[in-house]
């Protein structure tokens, strides 16, 4: 399984971004899918999750501000990043999780994006 993030960048405060990720593979079928988003110098945080039914949920930080979204049928999600805030610059990471037949995690490299003030 091969996980790929894709759309970060360089943007002023108050812009947006569309972060795309596409997790790949013989047969695979995530579960649930996620956004994870690590500064410099803090740990990895959560973002926002979105599993197979279409359920979102957002961390405090950013709900109202971002929309999680996913294509089933090509196992691609979207972050789209609006109003975004200096403290928003991170490395943005996806997650995808199966569950069958067992539970695995796979992470992609991760893509930055920089919000300058």
């Amino acid at each position: 399984v091969q996980v790929v993030e894709s759309g970060g960048g360089l943007v002023q405060a108050g812009g947006s971004l569309r972060l795309s990720c596409v997790a790949s593979g013989s047969m695979f079928s995530p579960n649930a899918m996620g956004w994870y988003r690590q500064a410099p110098g803090k740990q990895r945080e959560w973002v926002a999750g979105i599993n197979a039914g279409g359920t979102t949920n957002y961390a405090d930080s950013v709900k109202g501000r971002f929309t999680i979204s996913r294509v089933n049928a090509e196992n691609t999600m979207f972050l789209q990043m609006t109003s975004l805030k200096p403290e928003d610059t991170a490395v943005y990471y996806c997650n995808a999780v199966e569950t069958i037949p067992a539970l695995k995690i796979h992470w992609g490299q991760g893509t930055q994006v920089t919000v300058s003030s």
